[in-house]
């Protein structure tokens, strides 16, 4: 229904439905975190095995997110969004009607499909409003929608150790049904019609032609086979690469040739700082899970502490973040924030290696202090380059790459935290894990640095 002339554009009644999709991905993300340990124990399955309950969603989103994104920009982000809601609030029934871990892993992959389509819907249907409107995208809006994913994001293992405490750890996949058909509801009560959309360059594209099946499926093998390969590197598959090398090259001969085509090649050869803000988007959530997923395991499985309790030592980070990003929302400065953010991972990577099993608690709450200031300011301010940056008729699918870039990055901590604490999380994986770190913030400090194109607008 298109939005009523007394209403505004971007006033309360869109942008409620509008945050609260994009929040159930990062919310899924990191609950998980304090309930690898407790499904773990309850299903009989070893450590090594559970993180794919963490790799199951991030696979399903890595390859989704872009697919989800070209398919918002198509045939509309509305539908979409609908689509990917109601595909959450079954998956969060299905443990409770497939016992075991297939039930599980089956869930969260699901969740992960569903729960893609909301940030590149998101972003396309605030640039939509924009163009409905004739006004410019309130800096505030795109900064809420960060805030909220990664206030979201940061307070999953406080949310999922409570429920867990509660009501045990299927609580953390019934909490989807109630959140999806609520923000499904607001969406079709307040959210504009995809058909007061208004008009592209490829509005005229046939419907087939626009989506690009072949280029969608060649671009899902290729990757999926790469993030495979990653989550196995302890026992490497290497045939999963070559398949991926063989199958990511057809997939971009095929692009180059194509004038609608999924993934523009050209455009993002040509457009420098979009390249660059997904790198620094890779390195910067490669720290950050990192954290998330290391150091809750290490603090139940090396420092004793139980899930509930392992999710409260963690709070600081959500606090922190949360007031971190309030703090960057309305600056139009990107540099600053971005090596501020890099120098204090880069800090806690040190903390990291210096901390044992028998840290008091003071000094455990401090690292998670230290880690939840740079995921607030990098969240916002990569973001807000990114809008920057992306042509507006691609905006879904571009955002959808954004968070392939952040799923590939969680798939290389994934992979990381296998090798390094194997069956049982210890102090020496964790130290191993404060390395990685180091050199991810090191990485993404650089590329701010040497950006120009991070320097002000005149």
């Amino acid at each position: 229904m298109p939005t009523p002339t007394h209403e505004r554009p971007f006033g309360p009644r869109f942008v409620v439905p509008v945050l609260i999709g994009p929040v159930l991905n990062p919310i899924n993300t990191t609950m998980i975190s304090v309930a690898l340990v407790p499904i773990s124990r309850d299903l009989g399955v070893p450590t090594s095995r559970a993180v794919w309950l963490v790799a199951g969603l991030y696979l399903a989103s890595a390859v989704a997110q872009p697919v989800m994104g070209k398919f918002a920009d198509v045939l509309g982000p509305r539908r979409v969004y609908s689509a990917g809601l109601v595909l959450v609030a079954l998956a969060g029934l299905l443990p409770e009607l497939w016992s075991g871990f297939g039930g599980v892993l089956a869930a969260r992959v699901l969740i992960g499909l569903g729960t893609s389509s909301a940030y590149p819907s998101a972003m396309t249907l605030i640039r939509d409003q924009s163009g409905r409107a004739g006004l410019p995208t309130p800096p505030a809006l795109l900064s809420g929608l960060s805030i909220a994913s990664l206030t979201t994001s940061a307070v999953g293992p406080v949310l999922g150790g409570v429920l867990i405490a509660a009501f045990g750890w299927p609580s953390i996949f019934l909490v989807n049904v109630p959140l999806a058909l609520l923000a499904l509801v607001l969406t079709w009560l307040w959210v504009p019609s995809d058909a007061t959309r208004p008009r592209t360059a490829a509005s005229g594209v046939p419907l087939l032609r626009s989506i690009d099946p072949v280029g969608i499926v060649l671009f899902a093998v290729g990757l999926a086979a790469l993030l495979v390969f990653l989550l196995e590197l302890g026992d490497p598959l290497w045939w999963l690469l070559v398949l991926s090398v063989v199958v990511l090259a057809g997939f971009a001969a095929w692009e180059l040739r194509r004038t609608a085509p999924f993934v523009d090649l050209r455009m993002l050869a040509a457009n420098g700082p979009l390249t660059r803000t997904y790198a620094r988007m890779f390195l910067v959530y490669l720290a950050a899970y990192a954290v998330v997923y290391g150091y809750s395991q290490w603090l139940q499985g090396a420092a004793g502490f139980d899930a509930d309790t392992a999710g409260l030592l963690q709070l600081p980070t959500a606090v922190l973040a949360g007031v971190a990003s309030v703090l960057v929302a309305r600056n139009t400065r990107l540099r600053p924030p971005l090596v501020v953010a890099g120098v204090l991972a880069l800090t806690g990577g040190v903390l990291l290696i210096g901390l044992g099993s028998g840290a008091p608690v003071w000094l455990l709450l401090l690292v998670a202090g230290v880690f939840g200031i740079p995921q607030g300011l990098a969240s916002v301010t990569n973001q807000a380059a990114l809008y920057r940056q992306v042509p507006p008729a691609q905006t879904g699918t571009a955002s959808g790459l954004s968070r392939t870039a952040v799923y590939l990055a969680a798939i290389g901590s994934s992979a990381v935290i296998g090798l390094t604490f194997g069956d049982s999380p210890s102090d020496a994986g964790l130290h191993a894990i404060g390395w990685l770190i180091m050199v991810a913030s090191a990485g993404a400090t650089v590329l701010a640095l040497v950006d120009r194109a991070l320097r002000p607008r005149t």
